[in-house]
């Protein structure tokens, strides 16, 4: 992905230093006539001596003195202002370069902002760009806390541990809800689903086939009932049957429909959920980062999670959604089988992107 950023970062740099050579290039030559005077005028002799120095150098050595120092002053100046004109115009073609990758403005405006202290006025012989590149996407993206140390410590005060998934249409969202369930099995935990997608059709048939699939418990009702009280049902059902987490799925929305962002706010405060995930996909760019936002304002998310990172050749959206919603991607949906749920490290995804 970043490739040709790199490159555009390197020819930056060269150009900068070819300015610097032919600057201190002057400086030098301006210094091997101040030399060559005073030499002179060392071994003058006669006032006729002089008098023919100063027909050649007609500048009083003192005059000379502070031309040579403003003219260092002008150099080292004209150097810094270059630099900085250097880097803007050098961003404008980063920026679109980024904006290609997926990454949002607000992301790539901290890439800038990070890079401009960091480069802008600074030596170029001593300066790492690709290192500053990559510090500059580490500032933004977020570690995940343990998912499972989360879990586990939260069980040890109460149970069960509430997890409520949110999404739009067509993201992978049940699908994912069954590959999570598969990993906390895995890791020995037992686990309920809730179906509270009572909009959709033959919704909960699909997450009750992965039940089936993953023998576990399903709790649901008929369409069209209050999704709240599925997963209120659902937390009551794993209560009575000493249950460690239930996974409550509900209604793909978009975010710009008021009457179903409500709902899920309502599912949200009826259940209690001690983690609320946002599912987005990899592949959409900056529409899973205005989706994410719009849930992070409606429910206050806890994570995210992104499908489809097997076939995301950008990778800008990791990004962008760590940045507009300050909240860490907790898994990346790999592929179509259960146990493709990879735990997100930006570390990874960094070397992934050729940092």
């Amino acid at each position: 992905m970043f490739k040709g950023l790199k490159e555009k970062l390197k020819s930056w740099i060269k150009k900068s230093e070819e300015s610097k050579e032919i600057l201190d290039k002057s400086v030098k030559i301006e210094k091997k006539k101040e030399v060559k005077l005073k030499k002179v005028r060392k071994e003058e002799k006669t006032k006729e001596i002089k008098e023919e120095l100063l027909e050649e150098f007609p500048i009083k050595e003192e005059i000379k003195k502070e031309s040579i120092k403003e003219k260092k002053s002008f150099f080292q100046s004209f150097k810094k202002t270059l630099s900085q004109d250097k880097f803007e115009e050098l961003w404008g073609e980063l920026e679109l370069i980024l904006i290609q990758n997926n990454v949002a403005l607000k992301a790539a405006e901290s890439i800038k902002n990070s890079l401009e202290e960091n480069l802008i006025g600074k030596d170029s012989k001593n300066l790492d760009l690709s290192n500053e590149l990559k510090k500059a996407i580490e500032n933004i993206l977020i570690n995940p806390p343990n998912f499972l140390k989360e879990i586990k410590d939260s069980l040890d005060k109460k149970s069960p541990f509430v997890i409520l998934f949110a999404g739009i249409n067509g993201s992978g969202k049940t699908t994912t809800i069954a590959k999570v369930a598969n990993y906390l099995k895995k890791n020995k935990f037992s686990v309920c689903l809730a179906a509270a997608d009572t909009f959709r059709a033959a919704s909960i048939e699909q997450i009750g086939q992965h039940a089936d699939n993953l023998k576990v418990p399903l709790i649901k009702k008929d369409y069209g009932s209050d999704p709240a009280s599925v997963g209120f049902d659902a937390i009551n059902y794993a209560k009575k049957n000493k249950i460690d987490v239930v996974l409550i799925d509900t209604a793909g929305r978009m975010q710009n429909k008021d009457s179903l962002m409500k709902e899920i706010e309502k599912i949200a405060r009826v259940n209690k959920p001690d983690m609320k995930i946002f599912l987005g996909e990899s592949i959409t760019g900056n529409d899973a980062t205005e989706q994410a936002k719009s849930f992070d304002e409606a429910i206050n998310i806890t994570g995210i999670i992104l499908s489809k990172a097997d076939i995301d050749e950008k990778g800008g959206t990791a990004i962008s959604v760590s940045s507009v919603t300050g909240k860490p991607i907790l898994f990346l949906g790999t592929g179509q089988e259960y146990d493709d749920l990879e735990v997100f490290d930006k570390d990874k995804l960094i070397k992934k992107l050729g940092l």
